[in-house]
C-alpha cells in the first residue's frame, strides 16, 4: 500500500512512518519541505496521487483554543478534501482520549478536528490515544516559574509513541472503523511524579514542586477525565522503561 502521513516528522509521526515502512508499505511524508502545506492545501493533490490511505498526526504547539481550532479545522479539512479528490480509501486521525469530556484549550481544537473527519467523504477511523511518555519531558520544559521547573498534577495513562505509530500503521491498512477503541499505556501514572522522574533522569538537581494548574483542561486531567475507556487496548512499555531507555 501507499500510505501518506501528515505530520510525519513529529513525535508520533516519525515512528508511524517507520512502522509503515517496516510493514512493507510505501510511506509518503506530507511536509512543507516536500512542498505540502496542510493549512493552505498547497501541494496536497499532487502528494496524494495514488495514495491508498492517509494518517493524520499533524500537530500545533499551542494552549489557545482559538488557535487550535483554526489550525486543525484548516489542516484536516484540506487533508480530507484532497483525499476525497484523490480517491483515497481510508483516513486515520490520531486524537486524544477523553477530549469530549473536557473540550477546553488545546483539546477544543482536537474536538473540532474530529468533527471534520466525521463529516469526511472518505471512510475514516478516529484512533484516540492517551498522552505519550514524552509529555512529561514537554511539561518539564514548558511548566516554569522563572528558572523554577514545575510538576503539574494530573492523572494519565501514558503510552509509548512508537507503539502508537505501530497501532496507526496497522489501523491504516485495515477497514475503516469509525471510532476505534482507545489506545493507552499499561498503567496509570501521576503526571507530577513522571515530571520529577524525568528531571532526575536528565540530571536536574533543583527543586521541582508539584502544582495544580488552574485551567479547565488540567482540572479535568486531575479528575481523571483523560484516562482511557474501560475497553481500551493497552501498550506494553511503562514510563519508567521509557525513561531508562532514553536516559540510561
Amino acid at each position: 500500500m501507499k500510505i501518506a502521513i501528515a505530520g510525519g516528522t513529529g513525535v508520533v509521526g516519525r515512528p508511524t512512518v517507520q512502522a509503515v515502512r517496516d510493514a512493507g508499505h510505501e510511506a509518503v511524508i506530507l511536509t512543507r519541505s516536500q512542498g505540502v502545506d496542510l493549512v493552505t492545501g498547497k501541494g496536497l493533490d499532487a502528494a496524494l496521487d495514488g495514495v491508498d490511505a492517509v494518517i493524520d498526526t499533524a500537530n500545533i504547539s499551542t494552549l489557545n483554543a482559538g488557535a487550535a481550532r483554526s489550525f486543525f479545522t484548516a489542516a484536516t479539512g484540506n487533508l480530507v478534501a484532497a483525499a476525497g479528490h484523490a480517491g483515497v480509501g481510508h483516513v486515520v486521525l490520531l486524537s486524544i482520549a477523553g477530549i469530549d469530556r473536557m473540550p477546553y484549550d488545546y483539546y477544543a481544537g482536537k474536538v473540532a478536528q474530529e468533527n471534520v473527519v466525521e463529516q469526511s467523504p472518505v471512510p475514516w477511523t478516529i484512533q484516540r490515544a492517551t498522552q505519550f511518555h514524552e509529555f512529561a519531558a514537554q511539561m518539564f520544559e514548558r511548566a516554569k516559574a522563572g528558572p523554577l521547573h514545575l510538576a503539574p498534577r494530573a492523572r494519565t495513562q501514558p503510552v509509548a509513541a512508537a507503539e502508537v505509530g505501530e497501532r496507526l500503521a496497522t489501523v491504516a491498512t485495515g477497514a475503516p472503523q469509525g471510532s476505534a477503541r482507545d489506545f493507552a499505556g499499561p498503567r496509570e501514572e501521576a503526571m507530577d511524579v513522571m515530571v520529577k522522574a524525568y528531571a532526575k533522569a536528565v540530571g536536574h538537581r533543583g527543586w521541582v514542586p508539584s502544582i495544580s494548574i488552574p485551567t479547565k483542561q488540567m482540572k479535568g486531567m486531575r479528575e481523571g477525565l483523560a484516562l482511557p475507556g474501560p475497553d481500551a487496548d493497552l501498550g506494553t512499555q511503562t514510563f519508567a522503561e521509557w525513561v531508562a531507555q532514553q536516559h540510561p
